[in-house]
């Protein structure tokens, strides 16, 4: 089988795609035969070695797929062979088959396409951990999304809605705002204006801005807290912009308002099996059309270069999927 190999840390362009011998499950392991796998701007990092965390050489990216099994080892007995599987490795997905944990899988609901399914797991889970357990969203409120036309922007977009809160969506494009209301936005921001926050203030009018979502960071993270409404809750998700704001401690004062980080990651390290209550939620939310999963931009698993590649660039609009 086919794999996609990073031997030494550097561009996407050093990457290979090489030939390997396709695994066999051991217990409680299961084979997976990919159709398509999720990308995300962690995996760029991660094959330049700029993530916090470096891994051994030789890497192997990506971590989101979905497919079908194709056999499964000793012990397993929640799927089988012929299911339609979503799951997360933690290497490896750019490839024709993956060996996985049996814990790590997910029936798929007829409905949820494999584009769509393969990008599901981190942005979704991400997502509902972050605006349900960690902020309380609750239907009603008012969420302003920063970076809303991302990957993790538009399956907050989706989660959100799936609430019932209703959805501000902050994007730097007319191409993005637009896409942000495809995903199911409410209304858009552009927060390269420098008047964004007065703009923002005509949206939210008396209802007030209950939560910011924030994976961006940078300079827009201080404004987007000062328009909170008191009692409101700052989602720390992420610093996509690659600046860690810093913002004053005595706003949170005076605005009787929270700062929460969310670490999906570090939750689930910590406490595996929330991952099961949280993919058992979202598949059926899925399943009943609760939730309305954003659309995926999809390249062929032989573009994988120039697809980090506009990954990195930040020129994909939606999640982005590798289809075998």
């Amino acid at each position: 089988m086919k794999k996609v190999c990073c031997n030494e840390f550097g561009p996407p362009e050093n990457l290979q795609r090489i030939e390997v011998e396709t695994p066999a499950p051991r217990p409680g392991e299961v084979l997976v035969e990919i159709s398509a796998a999720g990308v995300g701007f962690v995996d760029g990092l991660m094959v330049q070695g700029l993530y916090q965390v470096k891994p051994p050489l030789p890497y192997y990216p990506g971590s989101e797929f979905a497919g079908v099994v194709s056999a499964a080892g000793e012990g397993v007995t929640h799927v089988q062979p012929g299911d339609r599987v979503l799951g997360m490795a933690s290497n490896g997905a750019y490839a024709d088959s993956v060996s996985v944990a049996n814990s790590s899988l997910v029936k798929i609901p007829s409905n949820l396409s494999d584009d769509i399914a393969a990008g599901f797991y981190i942005n979704y889970a991400t997502a509902l951990y972050g605006l349900r357990d960690c902020g309380h969203l609750k239907a009603g409120e008012t969420l302003l999304i920063l970076g809303a036309a991302g990957g993790v922007g538009s399956a907050a977009i989706s989660v959100a809605k799936a609430i019932g809160a209703r959805v501000i969506a902050a994007a730097s494009s007319d191409e993005k705002r637009r896409a942000a209301l495809s995903f199911g936005a409410d209304h858009t921001v552009d927060y390269t204006d420098p008047d964004w926050r007065g703009a923002l203030k005509e949206l939210i009018s008396s209802d007030g801005l209950n939560m910011v979502y924030d994976p961006v960071g940078g300079d827009k993270a201080e404004a987007a807290f000062r328009s909170l409404s008191p009692g409101g809750r700052f989602l720390v998700v992420g610093f996509a912009s690659g600046e860690i704001p810093k913002i004053p401690l005595n706003l949170p004062l005076l605005k009787r308002s929270s700062i929460v980080g969310v670490d999906w990651g570090g939750e689930f390290r910590a406490n595996p099996r929330i991952n099961l209550e949280l993919m058992d939620t979202l598949m059926g939310w899925a399943s009943d059309c609760t939730l309305v999963p954003a659309e995926v931009v999809c390249r062929p698993m032989t573009d994988y270069q120039e697809a980090l590649k506009d990954q990195l660039a930040g020129k994909i609009i939606g999640k982005l999927v590798l289809m075998n």
